[in-house]
């Protein structure tokens, strides 16, 4: 019987899981060390979207101590998404404060109680300041099986809001990004700056960087498209690309 991977990996997102990576791990509280690890795990807890790195408590400099546990809510969400604090834990095991240089992270860490990671310390990516080799690491770790992919297309688009249009382009980039729906990135001069304002809004991604957002001019504040300005190296084809929300704005194929 055939197997469609993408399934097969959804059915995993129950089992607390880890892959081992082979890169120089470090993280930094303020300007302080606390791991440095050449034997680290990528680590998601079960239901957990997005991965966090758990290392050997010996490659632990900083000191743990025992923290107050969370009380769990009456929900059980489905997802853990990023929105959902690091400290809502999925899995058995012990949380732990983190302080380094009299500086401190409360429940920053957990000691992870499955013996096939016995020893290992699951440490928060929000919480610190992170390396792998010399490159800094943004948001949280790569998942070692997440792919980005940037096409060249000739696709017709049009992306408008009550009549008005947005940007028209027949030379987007299409963008694949595993787990994620197509995104249609439009060039810059093809936009009709008169109809956006920028807003404050940022956001960190750690394949593609950090995005830029536009809310509609005379509309309400909600951002309706975003760009990354100054893109990672990976996605440095996206640079200044405008993507808009297909489910804010009208963005159809002609």
């Amino acid at each position: 019987m055939a197997t469609k991977i993408s399934e097969t990996l959804r059915a995993l997102s129950r089992d607390l899981r880890y892959e081992p990576t082979t890169k120089r791990i470090r993280a930094l509280l303020g300007d302080q060390p606390v791991l440095d690890s050449r034997s680290a795990v990528v680590l998601w807890e079960p239901r957990r979207v997005v991965p966090c790195y758990a290392v050997p408590a010996n490659d632990v400099v900083g000191v743990l101590s025992p923290a107050t546990p969370v009380t769990p809510g009456q929900d059980s969400p489905a997802l853990l998404h990023p929105g959902i604090p690091f400290r809502r834990h999925s899995s058995e095991g012990k949380p732990l404060d983190v302080s380094a240089g009299g500086q401190s992270a409360a429940g920053a860490a957990f000691e992870l109680g499955d013996p096939d990671l016995a020893g290992y310390v699951a440490f928060d990516p929000g919480a610190f300041s992170w390396l792998e080799e010399s490159d800094p690491v943004q948001s949280h770790p790569r998942d070692p099986f997440h792919r980005v992919d940037i096409r060249h297309s000739a696709r017709h688009v049009l992306a408008s809001s009550g009549g008005m249009v947005l940007a028209e382009s027949t030379a987007p980039l299409m963008v694949f990004e595993t787990g994620m729906a197509e995104r249609t990135y439009l060039p810059e001069s093809d936009v009709n700056w008169d109809q956006l304002i920028p807003t404050d809004s940022m956001t960190l991604c750690p394949y593609k960087g950090a995005a830029s957002y536009w809310r509609l001019a005379g509309g309400s504040g909600e951002d309706v498209a975003w760009s990354y300005q100054e893109p990672l190296a990976p996605a440095a084809e996206i640079a200044r690309y405008v993507c808009f929300y297909d489910n804010l704005v009208d963005v159809k194929e002609l």
